[in-house]
């Protein structure tokens, strides 16, 4: 496969697990999620769609410079990827769609560690890849924070 389709295909991922995730998320924020505590220092809702496709762009990028490489260690760092990916829409359906705040910050933090392990397995490929990962790392660990004040405030 030519690299642009490669790279059509590793941006096209992601994107479409977040259009899906973003599918529910958006109707649990406009009805159970208005209803909850929520921290003072909560974003507006608006911010998160222009934030998650930026960070989707990038992920999608990340994978593409793993996956066009010849590399013994691409397939492990593959299947991180895929795997926080996973994690990444499941917590959306948790979240939003389940109510389940708890298990929710379970899977974000599980989240994380994968994003981590992730980002390290392709640091061993594509240092550029590696970096595009930490603006989403970082995203995560406020969003763990975040799911955590909830939590708190709400049991």
């Amino acid at each position: 496969m030519k690299n642009y389709g490669k790279l059509i295909i590793a941006i096209a991922i992601p994107l479409a697990v977040g259009a899906v995730a973003g599918f529910f998320t958006q109707q649990g924020v406009n009805t159970w999620f208005t209803t909850i505590q929520k921290p003072s220092w909560n974003p507006p809702s608006w911010i998160f769609a222009p934030v998650w496709t930026t960070l989707y762009v990038m992920m999608g990028i990340a994978f593409y410079l793993v996956w066009k490489q010849d590399s013994t260690a691409k397939r492990p760092a593959i299947t991180l990827w895929s795997l926080q990916l996973v994690l990444n829409f499941l917590w959306s359906f948790i979240f939003f769609y389940w109510h389940h705040i708890g298990w929710a910050l379970v899977d974000i933090i599980c989240l994380w560690v994968l994003i981590l392990l992730t980002i390290f397995a392709f640091a061993r490929i594509s240092k550029t890849a590696a970096w595009l990962l930490v603006p989403y790392i970082s995203w995560v660990t406020f969003a763990t924070l975040l799911n955590y004040a909830i939590y708190h405030l709400n049991s």
